[in-house]
């Protein structure tokens, strides 16, 4: 009895290996390699470079070449439709052909920078007078640099005034407007012109004590003298040193025109 249990259990067993081995088994599992950078937690993973940076050393240095030459072209470009349309100066007159060369046809403009052209002249308004002295007699008085006196009056004051800075000078663009080479009045307004110019330099003349303690003005003459501005150094433009006097006629000073009464 025995024996035919032990056989039996025996036999169990070897069945049960057969079926065991006739069973799929399943793939071992793969084992877990460990990374080699590990990301902090909590850190953001790096983004991708884009651009410029995504490309290899030598594209960027094409990129590079490529951007600083359209920057000196976009730059070269300014300049020569700057000097085109600016003045005529010393840069223009030496390379005046080659500036052309660049504008026309395509990049022609039908347009000017500083219309008009910068004063490049100093003009300064100067008068005298004739004064009836209080024993009845008379004289002359020199000359009076009204603009210098606005000058000095300008220099150094950090708030002049408008009348210091513009009055004499708009009163005399006002005449020059108003009147041909010959001083003659050109339309309405050179009577004007001339009445507004005489009572600036006759109130000049009266705070300035022209006339002395008992004097009056008679009759004031005024002129202008006008100066080129030199040129500079390294321009081999020349313009004469010499100044050009315009000098107008006596005027008659009508009773109470220093006060500003007249009419």
């Amino acid at each position: 009895m025995d024996a035919y249990d032990s056989g039996s259990d025996v036999s169990r067993e070897a069945e049960a290996e057969e079926a065991a081995a006739r069973e799929p088994q399943a793939p071992p599992a793969p084992e877990a390699v460990p990374d080699a950078s590990p990301v902090p937690s909590g850190a953001p993973a790096p983004e991708p470079r884009t651009g410029v940076a995504a490309l290899s050393p030598r594209y960027q240095i094409g990129a590079a070449l490529a951007l600083a030459v359209v920057a000196v072209a976009v730059c070269v470009h300014l300049g020569m439709v700057f000097l085109h349309v600016a003045p005529s100066n010393t840069v223009t007159k030496t390379h005046g052909e080659a500036i052309d060369d660049w504008i026309y046809p395509e990049f022609e403009q039908n347009w000017k920078l500083f219309a008009p052209n910068p004063l490049q002249q100093n003009i300064a308004v100067q008068v005298r007078a004739q004064i009836r002295t209080a024993d009845g007699g008379s004289r002359t008085t020199g000359w009076y640099d009204l603009s210098a006196q606005d000058g000095r009056a300008i220099d150094g004051n950090l708030v002049p005034s408008h009348t210091q800075q513009n009055e004499l000078r708009r009163a005399w663009d006002f005449f020059t407007a108003s009147h041909d080479s010959d001083n003659r009045a050109v339309g309405e307004r050179g009577s004007l012109s001339e009445t507004y110019l005489r009572r600036i330099v006759v109130l000049r003349l009266e705070r300035g004590g022209a006339n002395g303690a008992d004097g009056v003005v008679e009759r004031v003459q005024i002129r202008s003298r006008t100066l080129n501005v030199r040129p500079p150094e390294w321009t081999t433009e020349k313009v004469s040193s010499q100044p050009v006097f315009r000098v107008l006629p006596w005027w008659s000073v009508l009773p109470g025109e220093a006060e500003g009464d007249a009419k």
